[in-house]
């Protein structure tokens, strides 16, 4: 995994730093239009799908998922996966190639991927796994009861189980119209 720090200090001088595998190296850029073509070239909705969609409007943190839910009424679906993770990589293959689960995703859902856990433990209620999706309604509750097909790891989906998670997404909205 690559992260890429960016650090603009006083007299235009940017620096920034490549950590890779543990290993950290950082290089100083002579010209500050750097930081200009990197925003330029990846968009924030980009940086934020981590190649899980990036048409879809994705919050950064839980809390602000939770604000948002309950601003719009929408459920929020919560992805937790990790990049070195080829089980996560193929589930986000399919994820983003699929249009049905794209447009729900983008259109019906306040969406956030994690690559860390959250402190709310409702979201982990068989183990911290991943990749492992869960979905939030607007009351706050963790709907517990939208499974994948899995008795060992309820909240995980495998590439050939999108059309449960379409279900899944489609359920998850019928809820709200029924119980709010």
């Amino acid at each position: 995994m690559r992260i890429l720090n960016l650090i603009l200090e006083k007299g235009r001088r940017v620096f920034f730093s490549v950590r890779s595998m543990g290993t950290r190296q950082k290089y100083r850029v002579v010209q500050t239009n750097l930081l200009v073509n990197i925003q330029n070239t990846l968009p924030a909705r980009a940086l934020a799908s981590s190649g899980w969609g990036d048409d879809i409007t994705w919050v950064q943190t839980y809390e602000e998922g939770l604000f948002h839910i309950q601003k719009s009424n929408k459920p929020l679906m919560v992805i937790h996966h990790l990049e070195d993770c080829q089980y996560s990589q193929a589930l986000k293959k399919v994820f983003a190639q699929n249009k049905e689960i794209q447009e729900m995703a983008q259109n019906n859902f306040i969406m956030l991927n994690l690559m860390h856990e959250t402190t709310d433990k409702n979201l982990s209620p068989d183990g911290q796994y991943v990749p492992r999706i869960m979905f939030v309604d607007p009351s706050l509750t963790v709907r517990a009861d939208l499974t994948g097909k899995y008795s060992n790891r309820l909240y995980t989906y495998e590439p050939q189980d999108l059309p449960v998670l379409i279900e899944n997404m489609k359920k998850a909205l019928k809820l709200i119209q029924s119980e709010l």
